[in-house]
């Protein structure tokens, strides 16, 4: 072999590199050499010379460290040689790539010693070009050199093919490993440069697109085919933004103008007027109110979104009151603009019917807390809600899923999202809430800062099999899978002049428009869901920053599709990443389908799960094969959209011809026995409600609900019993005797340990006993949910006697401490500090050119009851989250992908049984300090001079069982 053979192989690289290189002429030729110079120097050797100028990546000398790289602003590009000349990499080879080659002793231990250097100014790059120029290599063959056609020459032992093999397998790993980083690096800028692009520049993108639409208009005379949302928007833009530019301009300094001038001109007319159109739109689309706003909360809400592009555009802050009395002026102009005209009533002769899109009318209406008030509404006209059902996917929505990992948690506002105002916890306006948090050292929120950063680094992405399922469902009228029917229900006539029909009949037609209310509110909010599922489809992923309620729970900032919302969110979002399902991950594959099916499959062992699969594996291969013209047996599920994608990742499996490699991007949820009571049975130790709630190991899991729906029928069947004539509930219970079941008591028993009050159990009862149907008048059906939710509640007080006492005890507290008028504090175990924020409120009078406001303001006395009332379940709902938060950064150091939703944990199938001995460790663990003991002296430090009632008795129950419990989460 020639010596320009030996260096065709001794530079040759791998297939793989040549996509990133174009190969060239196979012939070495440096570039100050002819080929006929660089033949005749081939020919000349010398065993003699010994030049070792060469810090080769195998050597042992040492190579002094470089100096760390500054992060550049610009995208790194893949260019690691100066020209394409240089690069040692791009000749194809001649070496045999299938020779066996023979041992070698001693071995050469130093090939790989020291990494690639990631900076293409190192010493080790110009090495790699002196090896493109090399000339001569000592074989063992005499030969004299010619040291004036080339000084630098390398002189090496080792015989040519050891040499051609290290080079090339050392090249190849680590340039494809710098390679792949470099390309990392490429792609995660891109998409970050696109984060922050959504955040900064959505206003004026949808600004400039309705700018085109006025030029189209202008220069064709002809308006553009738009939907019909966008339609109206684009006759309103110009009147509105002109409107608003001449407000901008008016030198007026009435008194209604004080509040709003200096904030007026804050943005450009057009980018204001697209900003109030959108906002409200989308707040009549977020509403549960039909076809109306209040006024308080759109000009807060279009405030807030002019203040907000502020200070993103400047940075700079704004005065707070200003903005919300702009948003009535703002508000005022867009009813003073906006028309909507209705072609298809109208005749040729007649006028045209041009009417008021949006009216600022006073109602009655019906407040949170219950009061009936009068108050100030921008009323839409009802055109404009034969679109907006279709508006979603046009409107402009500012917290989506992130396109890259979250801000890491520093601060109270410094994490989440990069330019859009992101908060640790949704304190909604509670100024003690914000000090307490804000004031709490960095040291002790660092563990809820690392969970909710481990919350946030979780990578999904939109399960497009299941996306195109849910669209023709939708396409085609909705009205399965728990998607509602996109048609109203049809207003009944009138057919009679008798008194009582016609009240029935009124009775009727309220009835059918409360529904069509209803249903309204629904469809616009699948249509939010969809229209981020289309937007977020093609991403290879994206992300979720979450935060916190005041208690502890976390929650993703963006409130439409995300995994703590309906079977329909869950259905279509997965893990970004796969893993390989393995022997447990199919395992468990097969009981998490069974636990979504629900009707009580979930109740059976592990055992009779797995055998409800095998029993209806047909129906699942052909739900997975043909969703919506087979069978169509998933749609008998309790959460069919989740099943019918458990159905497919199962179908899959099982048609592989090795079903443990198959790749499973589903996550498989472990849900707590009502976690309420789990966490009552762990504080009180009482070890007959510990293995009621799954504490304790079983054959199979208990099941709380039918235990209370059990001693519900009990009750009733002994009132039942009863006459009538002295116990008029008697008639009552003979009517729901044969109604009871663990659905009916389910809901209340659930919300039970969260302070539910017998109005909620009884309208939660109400609800099912009207889905039951056996009932039809309105008086019978509200009698009877009051004795049924009294029956309820009574058998959960006999069972949980100790969990009831553990209440006690904590709204005793809360008591005293409220009729201090001090709000009730105290930190989690992971350092949270929380402080109940309810305090009677304010009002605070604003006059704007529209109507004068009300504000409601935190006001500095507590409201006793509601302090003593909402304890309870406020500090419960703290210890899940603390035990959710302690999971979730255990799950990240063992190496798992995780995400929670309050008492449901999830992951990869195959990382199901590691995450199952974390959850139960870190609860035990949780519930090895004295978590009540730790309260009290807490409550006697904060508030010394005050007496508080004793800790209540606690039995012996041992925490260890929890770590034997296969069902404590199943």
């Amino acid at each position: 072999a020639t010596t320009q053979g030996f260096s065709q192989g001794l530079l040759s690289h791998s297939s793989s590199s040549s996509t990133l290189f174009p190969p060239l002429s196979t012939s070495i030729q440096p570039h100050n050499q002819t080929p006929n110079q660089t033949m005749a120097s081939s020919s000349i050797f010398s065993p003699t010379h010994t030049t070792t100028n060469l810090h080769s990546p195998w050597s042992t000398k040492k190579v002094k460290p470089r100096k760390p790289h500054k992060p550049s602003t610009h995208l790194p590009t893949l260019q690691l040689f100066k020209t394409p000349s240089l690069n040692p990499l791009i000749y194809s080879s001649s070496f045999p790539h299938n020779l066996k080659l023979p041992s070698l002793k001693p071995p050469i231990l130093s090939t790989h010693s020291h990494p690639l250097p990631d900076s293409i100014d190192e010493p080790f790059t110009k090495n790699l070009e002196k090896l493109a120029t090399l000339q001569q290599i000592t074989n063992g063959f005499g030969s004299v050199s010619n040291l004036e056609l080339n000084p630098e020459r390398v002189y090496i032992k080792e015989p040519i093919w050891i040499s051609s093999l290290l080079i090339k397998n050392f090249y190849k790993n680590s340039v494809k490993k710098r390679v792949k980083v470099e390309i990392d690096k490429r792609n995660y800028y891109i998409l970050r440069r696109r984060q922050i692009k959504a955040e900064t520049e959505a206003w004026d993108k949808m600004t400039e697109e309705y700018r085109e639409f006025q030029r189209e208009m202008c220069e064709k005379k002809l308006a553009p085919n738009l939907p019909y949302v966008k339609s109206l928007f684009a006759g309103w833009f110009e009147p509105l933004s002109k409107a608003i530019e001449k407000e901008q301009k008016s030198t007026n300094t009435k008194k209604h103008q004080e509040a709003y001038a200096p904030y007026i001109d804050s943005l450009p007319a057009d980018k204001m007027a697209i900003i109030v159109m959108h906002k409200m739109m989308g707040l009549l689309m977020m509403g549960h109110d039909y076809r109306y706003v209040r006024v308080v909360q759109a000009a807060i809400q279009i405030g807030m979104a002019v203040e907000l592009e502020v200070r993103i555009q400047t940075f700079l802050e704004k005065a707070k009151n200003g903005p919300k009395t702009l948003g009535c002026r703002l508000i005022e102009l867009l009813t003073e603009i906006a028309y909507v005209q209705s072609p298809v009533t109208q005749s040729a002769d007649a006028p045209p019917d041009i009417r008021p899109a949006f009216r600022h009318i006073f109602k009655i209406i019906a407040m949170e807390s219950g009061q009936i008030r009068k108050c100030g509404v921008i009323e839409c006209d009802k055109m404009i809600l034969t679109g907006l059902e279709r508006t979603a996917r046009h409107m402009i929505i500012p917290y989506v899923p992130m396109l890259v990992p979250p801000r890491k948690w520093k601060g109270y506002d410094n994490g989440g999202h990069f330019y859009l105002p992101s908060y640790l916890m949704r304190t909604h306006g509670s100024k003690q809430q914000q000090e307490a948090v804000k004031n709490a050292p960095a040291s002790q929120m660092k563990k809820i800062y690392e969970a909710l950063d481990t919350l946030g680094n979780t990578k999904w992405r939109i399960n497009k099999r299941l996306l195109d399922v849910v669209e023709s469902i939708w396409a085609a009228g909705g009205d399965i899978a728990g998607l509602v029917n996109r048609e109203d229900v049809s207003i009944p006539d009138l057919n009679s002049e008798d008194s009582s029909e016609i009240r029935e009949w009124r009775w009727s037609v309220r009835k059918a428009k409360k529904l069509n209310q209803e249903l309204h509110s629904q469809r616009c909010d699948i249509e939010l869901k969809l229209s981020v599922a289309r937007r977020m489809k093609d991403e290879e992923g994206f992300y979720y920053p979450h935060n916190l309620d005041f208690r502890g729970r976390a929650y993703p900032m963006h409130p439409h599709l995300n995994h703590l919302s309906s079977d329909l969110c869950r259905g279509v979002l997965e893990f970004a990443e796969g893993r390989p399902l393995g022997k447990s991950g199919l395992r468990w594959l097969r009981i998490h389908l069974a636990n979504l099916y629900g009707s009580g499959v979930e109740k059976l062992s592990y055992d009779g799960r797995l055998q409800f699969v095998e029993d209806n594996i047909n129906d699942i291969i052909d739900s997975a094969d043909n969703p919506l013209g087979g069978n169509r047996w998933w749609l008998t599920a309790e959460d069919p959209f989740q099943c019918l994608a458990a159905c497919i990742n199962l179908s899959e499996t099982l048609k592989s011809s090795s079903p443990h490699t198959v790749i499973s991007h589903l996550p498989v949820h472990q849900d707590g026995s009502c976690n309420g009571l789990q966490h009552y049975a762990a504080l009180g130790r009482d070890t007959l409600e510990a293995a009621a709630v799954n504490l304790v190991a079983g054959e199979k899991p208990s099941d709380v609900y039918s235990e209370i729906a059990g001693r519900v029928h009990e009750i009733m069947q002994r009132d039942s019993e009863k006459d009538p004539t002295s116990y008029p509930n008697a008639l009552l219970a003979r009517l729901l005797i044969g109604q009871v079941n663990r659905k009916l008591v389910k809901q209340t028993v659930m919300t039970s340990v969260y302070g539910v009050t017998f109005v909620g159990a009884r309208e939660q009862i109400k609800r099912r006993l009207q889905e039951k149907g056996h009932i039809t008048d309105d008086q019978l059906l509200f009698s009877a949910s009051c004795y049924a939710a009294k029956v309820t509640l009574e058998a959960l007080e006999e069972i949980f006697e100790a969990a009831r006492g553990t209440m006690c005890w904590l709204g005793d507290c809360a008591k005293v401490i409220a009729t201090e008028n001090q709000p009730v504090r105290w930190t989690t175990p992971l350092g949270l500090p929380v402080v109940q924020p309810y305090f009677k409120t304010k009002r605070h009078i604003i006059k704007t050119s529209l109507q004068v406001l009300a504000l409601q303001r935190e006001g500095s006395t507590v409201e006793i009851k509601k302090q003593r009332t909402a304890f309870p379940p406020n500090f419960v709902h703290s210890l899940d989250g603390t035990h959710m938060m302690m999971t979730a950064v255990a799950c990240r150091d063992a190496g798992l992908r995780f995400a929670g939703v309050h008492d449901s944990f999830w992951t990869h199938a195959c990382d199901v049984d590691k995450m199952n001995v974390i959850l139960r460790e870190k609860f035990v663990e949780l519930y090895r300090t004295p978590i009540l003991e730790n309260l009290l002296e807490s409550f006697q430090t904060t508030y010394p001079g005050l007496e508080f009632p004793p800790l209540p008795q606690r039995g012996d129950f041992d925490l260890n069982e929890v770590l034997k419990s296969p069902y404590f989460f199943n």
